[in-house]
């Protein structure tokens, strides 16, 4: 009993010592600790250039995953991404015309007997049904996964004999989480967790000029 009353005596000279500012302190320091979590993504390169006679895709992501989608992962549930860009020109009459297109769909999941993670690569739809014709790679790590969706590169968007050098052209971009193929309890989930809010749309002009 005399050890109780001890700890409690010390505690309460503690907390008369500890200046209130510290309190709120270390409270807005957990607040923002916490917010900077969230899953984010961001483009840190979007290009289109030519290559062997064609306009190919260049983007790098700055892409991160917040606690929720990362705990989701580690349960075994199926993740999925889309990334999609196409080429427009400009027609002043009438809605602009689409010249290319390119897309690439991913599904990660992690696999707990091996712990390891798994990554399909399709430029077709991947389904829970079926994985299709898609291009699988296992990693030892999430980041190492990741970083196979960061970086997309020599993608083809369109012929370059398709493109008019008199005509504006611009270039569309779009990365996102597919909410819509989490099973449906995430889904519902989803809806008020920020984490699972990950989209990115960019629009910008293409440069044809040659050498670009």
């Amino acid at each position: 009993m005399s050890t109780m009353v001890f700890i409690t005596h010390c505690w309460k000279k503690v907390q008369r010592r500890l200046d209130p500012r510290a309190w709120l302190l270390g409270a807005l320091a957990l607040w923002f600790s916490v917010g900077t979590l969230a899953s984010s993504v961001d483009l840190t390169d979007l290009r289109a250039e030519r290559s062997d006679g064609a306009l190919v895709l260049h983007t790098t992501l700055k892409l991160e995953l917040g606690p929720a989608v990362e705990d989701a992962l580690l349960k075994g549930v199926p993740v999925y991404f889309v990334a999609e860009a196409e080429v427009l020109r400009d027609r002043w009459y009438w809605y602009d015309r689409k010249i290319g297109s390119v897309a690439r769909y991913y599904r990660l999941v992690y696999q707990p007997l091996t712990r390891r993670w798994r990554l399909n690569v399709s430029a077709e739809p991947i389904s829970a049904a079926g994985l299709g014709g898609s291009i699988s790679q296992s990693f030892d790590h999430l980041s190492d996964a990741l970083d196979m969706v960061r970086r997309q590169s020599g993608w083809k968007l369109a012929d370059l004999t398709e493109l008019d050098s008199d005509a504006r052209h611009n270039l569309n971009y779009r990365f996102r989480l597919d909410v819509a193929q989490l099973p449906r309890p995430f889904q519902i989930a989803a809806g008020s967790q920020t984490d699972w809010s990950l989209s990115l749309s960019r629009n910008q002009r293409i440069n044809l000029e040659p050498g670009r």
